[in-house]
């Protein structure tokens, strides 16, 4: 209700409904209709998701233009924003050191 009212009675927007399938078949673990603390435990940190891959293959899929699974040094430079806007690269440290992979 805070993010969506439906005041009008009409039919809710794509996102509350995705949202709401979201919660039932994901989120509610136990189907009770509420989160507890295990349940939002296991949503904020999830234990079979790798938060250093997922970012590493986000980087890797928007800024390889040629789509060849590969980053050139232009690649890079030309996202340099994503990169030092990165968990991954320590937000930008870690490009100004020597790398022999790069």
């Amino acid at each position: 209700a805070d993010m969506f009212a439906n005041e009008e009675g009409g039919p809710e927007p794509d996102w509350v409904v995705t949202e709401r399938e979201q919660f039932s078949d994901f989120r509610d673990l136990n189907k009770d209709g509420k989160m507890d603390k295990d349940e939002i435990q296991h949503w904020i940190l999830p234990q079979d998701y790798d938060h250093a891959l997922a970012e590493a293959r986000h980087l890797v899929y928007e800024s390889d233009v040629d789509k060849d699974q590969k980053l050139t040094k232009e690649e890079v430079l030309d996202n340099w924003n994503m990169f030092v806007g990165s968990q991954a690269t320590n937000y930008g440290e870690d490009l100004t050191r020597n790398h022999d992979e790069l």
